[in-house]
């Protein structure tokens, strides 16, 4: 059963050792995602279950002590997933890796961690699916989510400028603060490729685990530095 989830942006600029100078322009973005991951530890989870958006050569599980490395974006830095005595083999993709990162920050310990890659064009159906599957896995599922909104917010966004942006991160801002299941689950998967937003497909897991359970959701933080819409947010 899901208790409780933190929802968070995963841009690797959000890791400071990859946004060099740039680094104080996100301080608050941070700060808000560790908020959002110490309620997760309150909720006493048995387990925690990373998501991130990833294409298809990034899905599937991740065991606790799988690395995230940053030297992709040219840092010699890495990151395991967890507190894990020995790594595991397979590397964890970007999304994913900034997840280990933003846990690496508040030193989780509090429950065994796992991660999960979930293609962004995975179909609405069996995101709501594995969703479901994710939270009958142990009695008390926490979940990190992982994924950013529209890349399509200016002209200088890497989507380039699309005037649907803002109304779309408008929703996504309203359902993600609201735990309004039924609005993720409807976010259209046509228009979220067309704006580029890597969020939707792990959103609407979030929402296929929570069904039938009743969480109050809380918008911690709002914006688009970058032209990029990035939420954080806390269910419990």
């Amino acid at each position: 059963m899901l208790v409780a989830a933190a929802l968070c942006p995963c841009p690797p600029l959000l890791v400071p050792e990859v946004a060099a100078g740039a680094a104080p322009e996100l301080d608050a973005l941070r700060a808000a995602c560790l908020d959002a991951i110490g309620v997760l530890a309150a909720a006493r989870p048995d387990r925690l279950v990373v998501l991130g958006p990833t294409d298809e050569s990034g899905r599937g599980g991740y065991p606790q002590g799988a690395i995230g490395s940053f030297r992709g974006f040219g840092v010699d830095f890495e990151v395991p997933l967890g507190a894990a005595e020995t790594a595991a083999d397979r590397e964890l993709p970007p999304s994913l890796s900034v997840g280990a990162w933003l846990l690496s920050r508040t030193d989780w310990d509090d429950a065994p961690v796992q991660a999960l890659g979930v293609p962004r064009s995975l179909p609405r159906d069996r995101c709501l699916e594995l969703g479901r599957e994710t939270a009958a896995a142990a009695p008390r599922v926490a979940l990190l989510v992982l994924g950013d909104g529209s890349a399509c917010r200016t002209v200088k966004a890497p989507g380039y400028f699309d005037e649907r942006a803002e109304g779309f991160d408008a929703e996504v801002a309203r359902a993600l603060g609201n735990a309004d299941i039924a609005a993720l689950a409807a976010l259209g998967e046509e228009r979220a490729a067309d704006l580029q937003a890597s969020g939707r497909a792990c959103w609407q897991v979030l929402a296929g685990a929570a069904e039938g359970t009743e969480h109050s959701g809380r918008l911690l933080r709002e914006e688009a530095p970058y032209g990029v819409g990035y939420f954080v947010a806390a269910w419990s």
